[in-house]
């Protein structure tokens, strides 16, 4: 039997519709014609600002701000759902501007989608059925996720920009606004065009996750493997072979090396060194 939990710290307006096996943590506030419904956890000091819509099986953790026409875990725009019971998962600390919309998952993708923690994800930002993205990252105005989608952590998706189901987006990577995105963005690299190609590193990102050395060794890797002759899969092969018979192999190296390695859409870059 349905049941609706509020803890007794929540602020929550009278004209606010509630409904089914939902749980409001401490601290909670909802405002004005937010309607709320199905098998839905919202955690503690979350404020839905009006007229939020929250559906289905939908996971929501604590200190989330969603803003006014944000609608979330509505059914998948996938011909192949049928109603299977599946969840959207949404982390801590993340911003979710006007008129977002996210869907969960579907059978052949998990059945939920996931997104992590201190994301800002800005007006309109669509997130289709089964796409999983980390933390930290940025989705500006207008940014499109299809399904099954793989975003790695700190993370930029410029306004205005469409990526295609199934690609990854690899850590500290930035897909420039206007753009179109339909192949696999390795980690650390600077996207943009319709159809995007890889155009430098997002260098300005990874000054702020990582060091001065750190940040060299990716550079050089960068110019050895889209300066090199022979396919990038093949160069990203070497590489990672001579950085694990180091004793200590570099991780940076190791994870843009896999990365590419496993890569099912292909890399999009233009042979030659990248921009500065």
């Amino acid at each position: 039997m349905a049941s609706v939990k509020i803890h007794h710290s929540a602020n929550i307006s009278k004209h606010a519709v509630i409904e089914g096996d939902v749980e409001i943590g401490e601290n909670v506030e909802i405002g004005d014609f937010c309607v709320i419904k199905g098998n839905v956890k919202i955690g503690a000091n979350s404020f839905l600002y009006n007229n939020v819509s929250i559906y289905g099986r939908t996971i929501i953790g604590e200190s989330n701000r969603i803003f006014p026409n944000a609608v979330l875990g509505t059914p998948p725009q996938d011909l192949k759902y049928k109603g299977e019971d599946s969840i959207l998962q949404i982390g801590n600390n993340n911003t979710i501007r006007e008129s977002c919309m996210f869907n969960p998952g579907t059978e052949g993708g998990g059945n939920i989608t996931k997104i992590g923690d201190n994301n800002l994800l800005m007006a309109y930002v669509h997130v289709a059925h089964d796409c999983i993205i980390g933390s930290n990252n940025i989705l500006a105005n207008n940014a499109t996720l299809g399904g099954h989608i793989i975003i790695a952590d700190y993370v930029n998706i410029g306004g205005m920009t469409p990526v295609h189901q199934f690609v990854r987006i690899g850590e500290g990577a930035m897909v420039a606004g206007a753009s179109a995105l339909s192949q696999d963005i390795p980690p650390y690299c600077m996207a943009e065009g319709n159809r995007a190609k890889i155009v430098g590193l997002n260098k300005f990102r990874m000054r702020k996750i990582m060091d001065r050395d750190s940040i060299d060794i990716i550079d050089n890797l960068y110019v050895r493997l889209f300066s090199g002759n022979g396919s990038l899969r093949d160069l990203a092969a070497i590489e990672l072979e001579q950085t694990r018979a180091d004793k200590n192999p570099n991780e940076y190296i190791v994870k843009i090396c896999e990365f590419i390695l496993h890569s099912e859409r292909g890399i999009p870059y233009r042979r030659g060194k990248l921009d500065e």
